[in-house]
């Protein structure tokens, strides 16, 4: 079936403007992709999945300019933690900012460089692929077919220290394109740092396997540089007793859509996707998740909070699938908004389609105000009233950022909503 001709249009040059890296072993899961993406065309705002966010600067030619924010009022987010840093500056490896890429239970190449016999030939594009149905993905396809650079990592064994990601925009009209590929075999376990606005626009798929009995744990922090945009997407695959665990925290930007696509193979196997964004503003974030039950037992839980004021935009878009033969699903899918004012909005699309008659799975959405008599309490207390709408505001979060396991990123993720709020109250 031909393409509307405006998205054939915006789609024929979008890929003009671009080449696939040459040769190598990633060479034929490249060509797969761009064929997906010509097929698909880019995303319109016609499409189903992106009637509620405009894909357009997306999608352009040229990135929009970003300009780069230099702060200095604050720690670098986890700079106190002991973890394997790895820099990249605006989409490109930076060896002199990284450390050693040596640690125990843990093998780290970049996409760049890997050999052509290598581990991730199997997987390069597989669970993006995979995760093309029953929904469309074209910018992940997009992603997969032009990457540029990335990593990849194999977790052998339980890692004694959190892997950090760290990303850094230095040029206002940088344009990323990275794509990570993490394999975590049988008992393996885990933790993902993410940190930084990589780009004026940043593309980034992650493609995570989560073996049996393993173990993958990730925290994101998407920084301070309001004009940036990005899309960044994970597809998972989790094997029978297996954990996926993963919380983003947001602050800031002109537009921020994240999607997870996870797909549960493996019995007993449980993921936990969470989220917290504050928005002031020109700001739109889009969640949009999507998670197959296809084994028994298995556990599924969603939890969005976002705050929103100034005219800001928040959305979500999140669906459970119970595939026949997965009884005993147990499934939760909560998403909340928290409007400080009369101008901001909260687009929520949540869905259950379950072919299974054993299972307890519900879904939620609400929006509201802050709680007056709450507020109330507080100040009949002496606690000033912008004090007390940050303190109601950083427990109206607290259900997602509890999703985080380390009590201790918890407390710093809670200090970075504190100064959030602090800055807004000017």
């Amino acid at each position: 079936m031909a393409l509307p001709q405006v998205k054939q249009t915006a789609t024929d040059a979008r890929l003009a403007a671009l080449s696939l890296p040459e040769g190598g072993w990633s060479r034929p899961a490249r060509e797969a992709a761009l064929a997906r993406v010509q097929a698909m065309g880019l995303p319109g705002a016609r499409d189903e999945y992106w009637k509620y966010t405009r894909p357009d600067t997306l999608t352009a030619v040229e990135a929009p300019s970003a300009a780069v924010l230099n702060v200095t009022d604050e720690a670098p987010v986890f700079g106190e933690r002991d973890r394997l840093k790895v820099v990249f500056v605006d989409g490109v490896f930076s060896a002199e900012d990284s450390d050693d890429l040596a640690l125990e239970g843990l093998t780290i190449e970049r996409l760049s460089e890997a050999s052509d016999i290598h581990w991730a030939k199997d997987l390069y594009g597989t669970l993006e692929a995979n995760g093309q149905s029953p929904v469309e993905r074209p910018l992940a396809a997009l992603n997969t077919a032009f990457a540029t650079d990335g990593l990849l990592i194999r977790v052998t064994g339980k890692v004694a220290k959190p892997l950090h990601l760290l990303y850094r925009h230095e040029d206002d009209s940088s344009d990323a394109i990275l794509h990570h590929v993490v394999k975590v075999e049988e008992g393996g376990d885990v933790t993902v740092l993410e940190s930084g606005p990589a780009a004026a626009r940043f593309n980034k798929v992650m493609e995570v396997d989560v073996a049996d009995g393993a173990g993958f744990h990730h925290i994101r922090v998407q920084g301070r540089d309001h004009e940036r945009r990005a899309a960044t997407h994970i597809f998972g695959r989790l094997g029978t007793e297996s954990t996926f665990k993963t919380f983003t925290l947001t602050v800031n930007g002109v537009l921020t859509r994240n999607e997870c696509v996870l797909e549960l193979t493996g019995d007993d196997a449980v993921c936990h996707v969470a989220g917290a964004c504050m928005g002031d503003g020109d700001f739109h974030h889009d969640d949009t998740v999507f998670i197959t039950h296809d084994a028994v037992n298995c556990e599924s839980r969603k939890v969005f909070k976002k705050v929103l004021r100034n005219g800001a935009t928040g959305v979500f878009q999140g669906k459970i699938l119970v595939k026949p033969d997965a009884q005993k699903t147990d499934g939760y899918q909560i998403s909340q908004s928290l409007l400080l004012d009369d101008d901001s909005q909260f687009l929520a699309k949540p869905e259950l389609e379950i072919y299974a008659d054993d299972v307890a799975c519900s879904h939620g959405s609400t929006s509201g105000a802050i709680d007056e008599d709450g507020l109330f309490y507080l100040r009949a207390r002496g606690v000033p009233r912008g004090i007390a709408e940050d303190l109601l505001t950083i427990a109206f979060i607290a259900e997602a950022v509890q999703e985080v396991e380390d009590e201790g990123i918890q407390e710093e993720i809670n200090e970075l909503v504190a100064a959030w709020l602090g800055r807004r109250r000017g």
